[in-house]
């Protein structure tokens, strides 16, 4: 697997210098925890072979949508084989696909679109302790058989928000930007770690989706790295949220960013 927790910058720390009420402000960007594209997960051989031998899937559901009838699941066991946390199956109108190689491990999301037709669905691509990093996919139906269309990569994610999001210290005080403007102040509660690293805020461990209200928003947490230990910390730091916009060719954009539960100091 090609994720390296915090041990090499994935981008060098960019200063810039920005007017902010009067006063020149150091602004630097956020550093990556993820180094490059993680690829497509790949069931197991073992478990694809006792997959394709078993009489029955025991599953576990994910999503049901009764009035449009789909749902989707998740496999747990190949008749007694346990799939090690591979396999997806979503039906449509009595119509199931199976995709075996999406994980269902830390509670997958979906929600269907009726009006387009189309289903998100979410997916563990990096998890331990501390860390939860999702995969979103966008699914079509042709024939109620349901077809994967776009797929975007935690890597990407990360890419994109590095490239709008930057920050700035004071004292104990991060202040985040947007397009460098000024979102949101939060202070520090961390007292026994050293005093901030010359890289303070990383991104790449913590990126989820809501589909809570239809329109995918992917939710970025950035971690704070001291001078002492290698561990980042979440205590004080907001969740920054974007919507998620696909094009025909299944590229992906950002609108609407905004800070999420940032306490003003």
């Amino acid at each position: 697997m090609n994720y390296k927790h915090h041990a090499t910058l994935s981008l060098m720390a960019l200063c810039l210098l920005i007017a902010s009420c009067g006063t020149n402000v150091e602004l630097k960007t956020l550093s990556g925890t993820i180094e490059e594209p993680l690829g497509a997960d790949s069931m197991p051989q073992q478990v694809m072979q006792a997959m394709n031998k078993a009489l029955k899937y025991h599953q576990f559901e994910i999503f049901s949508d009764t009035v449009n009838n789909v749902s989707v699941s998740g496999i747990g066991e190949a008749d007694s084989y346990p799939t090690e946390g591979y396999g997806i199956v979503i039906v449509k109108n009595a119509v199931s696909t199976t995709l075996p190689n999406i994980r269902n491990t830390r509670q997958p999301k979906a929600f269907y679109d009726s009006a387009k037709d189309e289903l998100w669905l979410t997916s563990s691509a990096v998890e331990g302790t501390g860390v939860q990093v999702e995969r979103l996919y966008q699914l079509h139906f042709k024939n109620d058989s349901a077809v994967v269309v776009a797929t975007i990569d935690p890597y990407d994610i990360q890419q994109a928000f590095l490239q709008k999001i930057g920050y700035a210290t004071e004292g104990e005080q991060i202040t985040l930007y947007i397009d460098n403007k000024p979102a949101t102040t939060v202070t520090n509660t961390v007292t026994d770690m050293g005093g901030f690293d010359d890289d303070a805020l990383w991104i790449g461990d913590n990126i989820t989706y809501d589909l809570g209200n239809g329109q995918p928003r992917v939710c970025v947490t950035p971690g704070v790295k001291f001078i002492t230990g290698l561990v980042l910390h979440y205590d004080d730091t907001p969740t920054i949220s974007a919507a998620i916009e696909m094009d025909e060719n299944g590229k992906f954009a950002l609108s609407d960013m905004k800070m999420d539960n940032a306490s003003d100091n």
